[in-house]
């Protein structure tokens, strides 16, 4: 569908397992995550499905969580809405395979800590924007408080009871669960900030020729 330049809007709820089967492991899944068929900690970092979107150049995308930033959330909704073109929002969503300590029913408050320690990012990319000479990227988070990562980790059942069951491993997982987490927000930073289409101090040669390569 993102493919086809259609004019259509897709939400996903990013559980991070195959919650409608029950709860195997994905390539949504994060790394040191407990899920079925990774039962001792999944060991490769999660695909990113937002920024893999990104790269057609014609898709709108978004990262949300509602219960971080619901504002956020609803501008998402809006541009995506507006948006002549396909559309991506990719949801937060806790799910019962996590095994909240808290409960489900505090689903979004976990969000909003997620998106505090670093976990989730919230991001929008926006191509209405390059044609008029901005930046399509925004990163709508926060810098992160790193030191509440770990902490949040152990708020879950799937992340703690690796803890428990092989904490020499486990703490080696956590902290490239933490590495991966820093890696994504710097790397979304600098998208935010660098320089996007054509330099517009470019010489007419200069056009002509970037315009060959790109042919």
């Amino acid at each position: 569908m993102i493919a086809s330049g259609k004019n259509v809007n897709i939400l996903v709820l990013d559980t991070e397992v195959y919650s409608n089967t029950g709860g195997q492991s994905s390539k949504s899944t994060p790394i040191a995550a407990i899920a079925k068929f990774a039962a001792a900690g999944k060991r490769i970092r999660k695909k990113d499905l937002g920024l893999m979107a990104t790269t057609y150049g014609y898709v709108y995308v978004a990262q949300v969580a509602m219960g971080a930033d619901n504002a956020q959330t609803l501008k998402a909704i809006r541009e995506a809405e507006a948006y002549d073109g396909p559309s991506l929002i990719i949801a937060y969503s806790p799910c019962i395979n996590h095994g909240l300590k808290a409960g489900m029913g505090h689903s979004q408050e976990e969000e909003r800590l997620a998106v505090e320690c670093g976990y989730w990012q919230l991001w929008r990319y926006n191509p209405d924007l390059e044609n008029s000479g901005q930046n399509p990227f925004s990163l709508d988070s926060k810098e992160p408080d790193w030191s509440k990562f770990t902490d949040f980790l152990k708020g879950e059942v799937r992340f703690a009871s690796l803890f428990k069951m092989q904490p020499e491993s486990a703490a080696e997982l956590f902290k490239a669960a933490e590495d991966n987490a820093r890696w994504r927000y710097n790397n979304y930073k600098r998208l935010s900030q660098q320089q996007w289409g054509i330099d517009p101090e470019m010489t007419p040669e200069e056009k002509a020729l970037r315009e060959s390569i790109d042919k």
